[in-house]
């Protein structure tokens, strides 16, 4: 399975990769690790990223591609994948597309888990209220302010990408405003129906190649043998009318010693 995971701050897309991961024995691959990653490892393509961000620039596209491209040649991979924390963008989400088509690697679906913005908001306020209570230290990353701005910064980007993506009938979205295990449990119906979709396709093409191949065999033909060359026709003619004198011959003889 191969899949790509959206949704806002606070959806829940931490939790849903995981078990995800769990269920159906494929990695995770986030853009933050791997960029990591690749520059502990000093790869050519890690060590670009490396001085692109020593210099406090954002990492281009093509680097972070190169870096999955890197990734996703590794044997955990083959068996597949969930993308987390990319495509942001629509140009993001072409340059992934031609990267696994050049890998003929079919991406099965993207998965947005869908919430009410107003309900997480006041989510965070109620946590940071209760934190307070408790004399907890609050995150200055995580205020109703903080996520708002957040959330703003998603939809602005990820509108675009989400229509993209409905467009090519990829886009599965998901309540994720339920709790954690209907929201894994309405994942795991959907990510089910489409796997029963593909063994139906593949076991079709199966039975039409194996009709195909009845259907020749039945005409004589051997499956996948060429039919005669002009060459080898006229060949067979030539030998025909030399043999047919000798055979004339010889039964004329036959006929007058009987």
């Amino acid at each position: 399975m191969r899949l790509i995971l959206l949704g806002p701050p606070g959806a829940g897309k931490g939790t849903q990769a995981l078990r995800l991961v769990e269920r159906y024995g494929i990695v995770q691959l986030s853009t933050g690790e791997m960029l990591r990653a690749a520059v502990a490892a000093a790869t050519p393509i890690g060590l670009k990223a490396k001085d692109v961000m020593a210099g406090g620039g954002l990492v281009p596209d093509d680097v972070v591609v190169g870096i999955i491209s890197d990734r996703l040649d590794q044997p955990d991979a083959a068996k597949g994948f969930i993308l987390d924390g990319f495509p942001r963008t629509v140009p993001q989400a072409e340059a992934l597309d031609a990267l696994l088509k050049n890998k003929h690697i079919k991406l099965d679906a993207v998965v947005e888990l869908r919430v009410n913005e107003s309900a997480l908001l006041q989510r965070v306020e109620t946590r940071v209220a209760e934190m307070k209570a408790r004399g907890e230290a609050v995150r200055a990353d995580d205020t109703p302010e903080v996520l708002s701005k957040r959330l703003a910064s998603y939809r602005s980007q990820t509108e675009p990408l989400i229509h993209y993506y409905s467009e090519q009938r990829k886009l599965l979205t998901v309540d994720g405003m339920m709790t954690i295990e209907r929201v894994t449990e309405e994942i795991d119906r959907i990510l089910s129906a489409i796997a029963a979709t593909d063994a139906a396709k593949k076991a079709a093409g199966k039975t039409l190649a194996a009709r195909r191949t009845s259907s020749v065999v039945k005409r004589g033909k051997r499956p996948g043998a060429k039919p005669a060359s002009a060459e080898s026709k006229a060949a067979k003619s030539k030998v025909a009318k030399k043999a047919a004198p000798k055979a004339a011959k010889a039964a004329k003889a036959k006929v007058a010693k009987s």
